[in-house]
């Protein structure tokens, strides 16, 4: 199957050959057809499988030729970093369809957004709090959506966006096409998706969550006072191209890229507390190799679009099965394969425990025969007392879902 038996428009067809795209994925094949014929769609797929392309290109081919300066798309997504690459996307496969788009997220000025949406472009891109707020001061004319696409819906319930949601659709009116995309399908999920699907066509591409099959698992037991000398040490090795670097907390995030730049390593870091211009520099800093490495929160799980990333370090280790699989996702995108490392101190081993059950295999346990991973009675009184400390004065903790929410409103 081509592209080109889709039946979409030349100048689509063209866009898509100039962005390199040869074969359609999975996705794209079950989803495309669908779409273009305008039915509403439940499709469940993992993050790197192309589904933005899935959405994007039936969206052009029904907006071609219509009249313009009103917006007729709305794609809804959990972080600013996955509306950037959407946008992105649509400005490669769309080039030649003389369509215009908008990111509506938070982290920048509203002045921008608010002329993109006084004009009309023909699609909106936007996280939900801000796209609310726009609603809220009148500056979004919704009138016109004939089609909603919800992408990461379940990063959306992770994040506390829900109810967000709910209020955007309530300002929407008319009839429209719904396509609804999200890697997993937990209640509040399937909740969603019978009040705004209309006799959906179901894609179920994920049946059991699974890590990309070509990135090659593998568990480095270490004390935690030791996992930074660890980092280093892998890092100086000759296997790691590039990496990205998952820590618990923005605090830690922090502190271990400095670490990484004190002993000689290009790092920089993205989290919740930087600004989008920070978050922007650091993550175009990495994929055109100015840094080496790039240390995140969760916020980076998904919507990341880094080509030939080599490897996935989880420094700390996730807090639910489902972000380990995203995590991991970063790596072995289109086909390529990669490695991802996780780091198990000992009070970890019962939550790894956990998602490893999850998992098709367990992943093999490696131990660097020249590394020390002694750890001193002192040290490790001092590691303990230190936690205690930082914990009860800063607040570190794991990023649970409330304050996950907290975070993202308050840098919307």
């Amino acid at each position: 199957m081509s592209f080109s038996s889709f039946g979409l428009n030349a100048p689509i067809l063209h866009g898509v050959r100039e962005a390199g795209f040869a074969d359609p994925t999975p996705i794209q094949q079950a989803a495309i057809p669908v779409a273009v014929q305008g039915r509403d769609l439940l499709a469940s797929a993992a993050t790197g499988s192309g589904k933005t392309a899935a959405f994007l290109l039936p969206i052009f081919q029904r907006l071609m030729g219509r009249p313009r300066g009103t917006t007729r798309a709305l794609i809804l997504t959990p972080t600013r970093e996955l509306a950037a690459q959407i946008a992105r996307n649509a400005a490669d496969l769309g080039r030649h369809t003389g369509l215009t788009h908008a990111a509506i997220v938070g982290g920048v000025g509203m002045g921008p957004q608010i002329e993109a949406l006084r004009r009309g472009v023909d699609m909106l891109i936007a996280t939900p709090g801000r796209l609310l707020d726009h609603m809220r001061q009148r500056t979004a004319r919704l009138g016109g959506v004939e089609v909603l696409v919800l992408d990461e819906a379940d990063r959306m319930l992770d994040l506390g966006f829900l109810p967000d949601v709910h209020r955007i659709v309530q300002g929407l009116t008319g009839r429209r096409q719904t396509l609804f995309f999200s890697a997993t399908l937990p209640k509040p999920i399937v909740g969603l998706t019978r009040e705004l699907l209309k006799d959906p066509f179901a894609i179920d591409l994920e049946r059991r969550a699974q890590p990309a099959a070509r990135a090659a698992q593998s568990v480095y037991p270490v004390h935690a006072t030791r996992k930074s000398p660890l980092l280093l040490k892998l890092l100086r090795g000759e296997a790691v191209r590039n990496a990205l670097v998952f820590t618990r907390t923005k605090r830690r995030a922090d502190r271990v890229a400095h670490y990484l730049v004190q002993h000689g390593v290009s790092a920089a870091r993205i989290h919740g507390d930087r600004t989008q211009a920070q978050r922007t520099q650091a993550l175009e800093g990495f994929r055109h190799g100015r840094y080496r490495v790039l240390v995140a929160t969760d916020v980076a799980a998904r919507g990341l679009d880094i080509e030939a990333l080599s490897h996935v370090i989880n420094f700390d280790l996730p807090g639910t099965t489902e972000d380990y699989i995203h995590r991991v996702g970063r790596t072995a995108r289109a086909q390529a394969s990669g490695d991802a490392l996780t780091f198990i101190a000992p009070e970890d081993e019962e939550a790894w425990k956990g998602i490893e059950r999850a998992l098709a295999g367990k992943p093999p346990r490696v131990k660097l025969p020249d590394f020390d991973y002694t750890v001193s009675e002192t040290r490790r009184a001092a590691s303990t007392v230190q936690r205690h400390r930082f914990s009860k004065h800063h607040g570190e903790r794991p990023c649970t879902a409330a304050r996950s929410r907290r975070s993202y409103r308050a840098t919307r």
